[in-house]
């Protein structure tokens, strides 16, 4: 399933099921064919996901202890999370909704 975030704020995002579903579980929306995160919403969301960031990050190994092949480096949630995060602040800003699959 393929998510698409869209606010009257922004550009439509994107995202394939994991990561969407991901970014909905850390700021608290259920994952599903529809939903919305209102501009009340959207303060706490950016400071859940902006924290789960800094928590992955600081967990991670150091970049010696974390040799992957060649072009396999995996995608973080930091890389995942940010136009997400820049969608919620643009959204915000302009006092607009969130909403997916309508």
């Amino acid at each position: 399933m393929l998510y698409k975030f869209k606010s009257q704020a922004d550009a439509d995002l994107f995202m394939n099921q994991g990561p969407a579903e991901r970014i909905l579980a850390i700021i608290g929306k259920p994952a599903g064919p529809q939903g919305i995160i209102s501009p009340g919403e959207m303060a706490q969301a950016i400071a859940k996901l902006e924290a789960a960031v800094a928590a992955q990050a600081e967990a991670a190994p150091s970049p010696a202890a974390a040799a992957a092949p060649v072009g396999a480096q995996p995608i973080t949630l930091q890389q995942r999370a940010w136009p997400f995060i820049q969608l919620l602040k643009r959204s915000l800003e302009a006092d607009k909704p969130i909403v997916w699959g309508v």
